[in-house]
């Protein structure tokens, strides 16, 4: 039948956002489950000018599951990637009652084609891993009809992924139970709360980094007494402090907040032996730019964050982007792409005054920064309606290659 032709090929494509923490997590108490020592709490970023697309399609044809990422084929046999997709297997299978294989619609022993891609660079430190887990695991639900509580499966393929797949001020909850089951990430405030928020990624290198979170995490929790001090008597604290702050809007509390958070973070990174170096010469230049500008301002006017990567993120509220921009443009002077260095939402042009120049803007340090991101918050993963925008065509191939 006309129907059972067109059941052969199902495909959903779905996009995520990348998510910043402002109460970070580092260092896990199950390596398996991903369930992490502490909660933390984060900042969604607008899919306009950060996101990752996944394509997921299921059809009798396929011969076996595969992956593509960013057009180049990739190994689908990654345990996390299989969590994930036994995970939401499952929950198929559980919806529709009962565990027979043949009860479940034809898709459910399918083979499976995903891609995948992003329009950032990945393993930057921009938490590629939290927007492609919150966009397959968007994408294999929606293809297998899964609704409910998504946030704890996305966790079991990167643990920042379950903060993902809300938009807005997202906290995960660390959970007591050893099964995982109540490690969840829930919104706090939608991203419409604080429309005068902004966030500008200052994109530093596009490499690697030297030590990736996973395993950088394990060496802190096993050799940090300041991690298990942040853990248990810092973060709580800290979390719910950061919660009024952001209900209240009060960006002073908010940026400074954040500021003490990141430095934490990278402090438990040195007290890690051996130490684990996230921040270059060029971060530690950019926070002291920050505290010099606030200083002239003479209150908490930006604020950055470091995740395990060099590129700083930093906050501010819209009426501060324009002046920002220009300082950081006469510190770190574009080398070649004047045109390109900042992009994203647009930004207006200011003119600094002398006074802050001589006192914010010390030696500049030309092409230091590759580009300026001009973002702000955003809602959580979205369902692409229009077919046009799969990437793999009607025969599960990718559409077009990198």
């Amino acid at each position: 039948s006309a129907m059972a032709e067109e059941r052969s090929l199902a495909m959903v494509t779905c996009t995520a956002p990348v998510n910043i923490a402002v109460i970070k997590y580092w260092g896990k108490r199950d390596n398996d489950l991903i369930l992490p020592i502490n909660s933390s709490l984060s900042v969604t970023l607008h899919q306009d000018q950060l996101k990752t697309t996944t394509t997921a399609a299921a059809s009798r044809d396929f011969t076996e599951d595969r992956l593509w990422l960013n057009g180049e084929e990739a190994d689908v046999g990654h345990p996390r990637l299989q969590a994930c997709l036994r995970e939401v297997r499952r929950l198929a299978r559980k919806r529709r009652g009962g565990s027979a294989e043949d009860a479940a619609p034809l898709s459910l022993s399918y083979k499976i084609h995903i891609a995948t891609e992003n329009n950032f660079p990945t393993a930057a430190g921009l938490a590629s891993s939290a927007a492609g887990y919150a966009c397959l695991v968007s994408a294999l639900a929606r293809l297998y009809g899964v609704e409910g509580e998504l946030s704890e499966v996305a966790r079991r393929g990167s643990g920042s992924a379950c903060r993902s797949m809300f938009g807005g001020f997202v906290q995960w909850q660390r959970g007591e139970r050893p099964d995982g089951r109540d490690s969840l990430a829930h919104q706090v405030a939608p991203e419409t709360h604080w429309p005068e928020l902004r966030v500008l990624v200052l994109v530093v290198s596009g490499e690697k980094k030297q030590v990736g979170s996973t395993a950088g995490m394990q060496t802190s929790v096993d050799t940090s007494p300041l991690l298990k001090h942040r853990a248990e008597a810092v973060v709580p604290e800290r979390l719910a402090l950061m919660m009024r702050h952001i209900h209240e809007r009060d960006f002073e509390g908010f940026g400074q907040l954040t500021m003490q958070d990141s430095n934490q973070f990278h402090a438990t990174c040195l007290d890690t032996f051996p130490p684990i170096f996230y921040l270059n010469d060029l971060s530690r230049q950019i926070i002291a730019l920050t505290h010099r500008f606030n200083a002239h301002h003479g209150r908490t006017k930006v604020a950055y964050t470091f995740d395990a990567g060099p590129n700083a993120v930093i906050f501010m509220l819209a009426d501060t982007v324009a002046e920002f921009v220009e300082v950081v443009r006469r510190s770190f002077p574009p080398a070649t792409n004047g045109d390109q260095f900042v992009r994203g939402l647009p930004v207006g042009s200011a003119s600094l005054p002398e006074e802050l120049l001589a006192a914010v803007v010390t030696e500049p340090v030309p092409g230091a920064v590759r580009y300026i991101l001009h973002t702000k918050p955003g809602p959580g993963p979205q369902l692409l309606d229009d077919p046009s925008q799969h990437l793999l065509g009607a025969d599960g191939l990718p559409r077009r290659c990198a």
